[in-house]
């Protein structure tokens, strides 16, 4: 066992009168040790409720035979963080996450771990770590919110976002805001709709490294209490047989990821994240194959903020197993993948029928032919860049518009609020990417405000930045290069035309070639604001978004 190296023989006898002095006896330490990483706090509400968690994964390894020791992991909510400097050290924690659980893990050899996230960037940073790592690993989440109610509606944070555009154009009066306010998020648990949280939870149960269950099941019921016991429990089966998560995230499983992705129609973080946890499994993924499994790949779910269901809606219509046996009747899914109840996926999958084909489409009768992303290319995106189609008006697949350019977010804020876009335009904010920003904010004020003004079908938005789980519209983001390091995105021009087509995969800035030529000459070196501290720094390794956003 790996924890040999600080209980077995006279030389660890340094090692061992520390560990007593956590208490341990001699006994429990010829026991396999098990590291619990926690990303329990009090800031944030999909985390306030991981101590339950973490407690129940501890008695399941306890009642199999192991010793738990938990650690922390932090957590940055993304809501919170909105809108300010704040979100500029979101996306960033990721490879803090991935690097302090790497280095906690290293210093104290632990024989296997259960990983504990919930929100944005702790499921793909903590999933970094496990394939780093590559020791016996499985995953619990903290479980999904439930969604709001107003008025016998279901709402969550999405509504109360585009509520403020809504208050500020003075569509609905400071009572009505209110309203939204107090009931759109209310209980603990990862915001309700398939945002970036819930999407990367789904997905890590399709990767095979979590029990089923754990993408949908609410965070207030007792039955995920349960399933982090039986978590706790598997452990010790994957130490024994020393089943590792390099065997399980394997390409085939993040074929099946990308697949799942498509038909849930997922945040558009995910093609950040995937290929991020990949490049750490020695992997690629080329975001051409995302285009070629949305191809052939129905979307069969339209969950908020596309639709009007939510991940308890979700759990309730046969989760996210009966999603890929409705898949898999197309023989889409690689089902001989390997998973951490040392089950195949289609011995898994076998027999989950979709309870709810309301919630759960058929794939007779899908939502759309294609996938809910799509992968846009042409001069403006060389590299490439994402759009979630499954949230977007039928009439803003192809458009043509005016450019209306800003240099941050706040500017391009300030101009909706201010009436300074009109039907047909299409904004265009830069210089928010891994390295301007840096960081790589979320847009999820702007498209809110684009939404709330009542712009949603007659204006898309463009940005090497990206976007919230949450947003909703023409949302087109992670255009890569970014601005930053020279890319056309920073060529644009106030009153430029640019042509967007959705199904046919292309973006493009209707100049001529000379002009691009002439722009480019006149282009001025980005120079950042940033001067000091981990931004700095990280400004300084990071690629492109359409690379994961990775730090070499």
């Amino acid at each position: 066992m790996r924890s040999d190296k600080i209980t077995k023989g006279i030389s660890t006898a340094p090692q061992r009168a520390l560990l007593h002095a956590l208490g341990l006896t001699d006994q429990e330490l010829g026991k396999p040790l098990i590291g619990i990483v926690s990303s329990y706090n009090e800031i944030v509400p999909g985390h306030m409720n991981l101590d339950k968690i973490a407690e129940a994964v501890k008695q399941g390894v306890l009642q199999a035979g192991g010793i738990p020791f938990v650690f922390p992991a932090i957590a940055v909510c993304d809501g919170i963080a909105m809108g300010h400097e704040g979100m500029k050290f979101s996306l960033v924690t990721r490879e803090l996450i991935a690097d302090s659980t790497e280095a906690m893990a290293t210093a104290h050899p632990f024989d296997g771990l259960v990983l504990i996230p919930n929100c944005d960037k702790n499921v793909p940073g903590l999933l970094m770590a496990a394939a780093r790592l590559n020791i016996p690993s499985i995953f619990i989440s903290g479980g999904a919110m439930l969604a709001g109610k107003l008025n016998d509606k279901k709402i969550s944070y999405s509504n109360i976002s585009e509520a403020v555009s809504e208050y500020q154009k003075g569509k609905i009066n400071q009572d009505i805001l209110c309203a939204y306010e107090n009931r759109a998020c209310p209980t603990c648990g990862s915001c309700s709709g398939m945002f970036t949280a819930n999407s990367m939870n789904c997905l890590t149960e399709v990767l095979g490294m979590a029990l089923s269950g754990n993408g949908t099941i609410p965070a207030v019921y007792s039955e995920r209490l349960r399933l982090a016991k039986e978590t706790g429990m598997q452990i010790m089966e994957l130490v024994k047989k020393d089943i590792k998560p390099r065997d399980i995230m394997s390409e085939k499983a993040f074929e099946n990821a990308l697949t799942i992705d498509m038909a849930l129609g997922g945040s558009t973080n995910s093609l950040l994240h995937l290929p991020a946890i990949a490049h750490e499994c020695d992997l690629k993924i080329d975001l051409e194959l995302a285009n070629t499994i949305s191809n052939r790949t129905p979307n069969i779910c339209h969950l908020a903020p596309a639709g009007n269901h939510y991940i308890e809606d979700l759990d309730r219509a046969g989760g996210i197993y009966a999603v890929m046996h409705e898949i898999n009747k197309l023989g889409l899914i690689h089902t001989e993948c390997i998973t951490c109840n040392e089950k195949t996926i289609g011995e898994n999958i076998l027999g989950h029928e979709v309870k709810d084909y309301e919630v759960i489409r058929s794939i007779d009768n899908p939502y759309s032919k294609n996938g809910g992303i799509a992968i846009l290319k042409g001069n403006l995106a060389p590299d490439g860049c994402v759009v979630k189609r499954s949230a977007v008006a039928e009439n803003m697949m192809k458009h043509k518009g005016c450019a209306k350019v800003f240099d941050n977010e706040e500017s391009a804020l300030k101009a909706i609020y201010g009436n300074e876009i009109q039907p047909g335009d299409i904004v265009v904010i830069r210089y928010e990417g891994p390295k301007g920003g840096p960081g790589m904010r979320e847009m999820l004020n702007p498209t809110s405000a684009i939404m709330g003004s009542g712009l949603g079908d007659s204006v898309a938005l463009i940005t090497d930045g990206r976007f919230s789980g949450a947003t909703r519209g023409a949302a087109i983001g992670h255009v890569s290069p970014e601005a930053a390091v020279g890319g056309n995105i920073a060529l644009v021009q106030n009153g430029d035309t640019i042509e967007i087509n959705i199904p046919e995969k292309t973006i493009n800035l209707v100049i001529s070639d000379k002009e691009m030529e002439y722009r480019r000459s006149m282009l001025k070196p980005f120079e950042s604001n940033v001067k000091k501290g981990y931004l700095l720094r990280y400004s300084k390794l990071v690629t492109s978004g359409c690379n994961g956003a990775i730090l070499l």
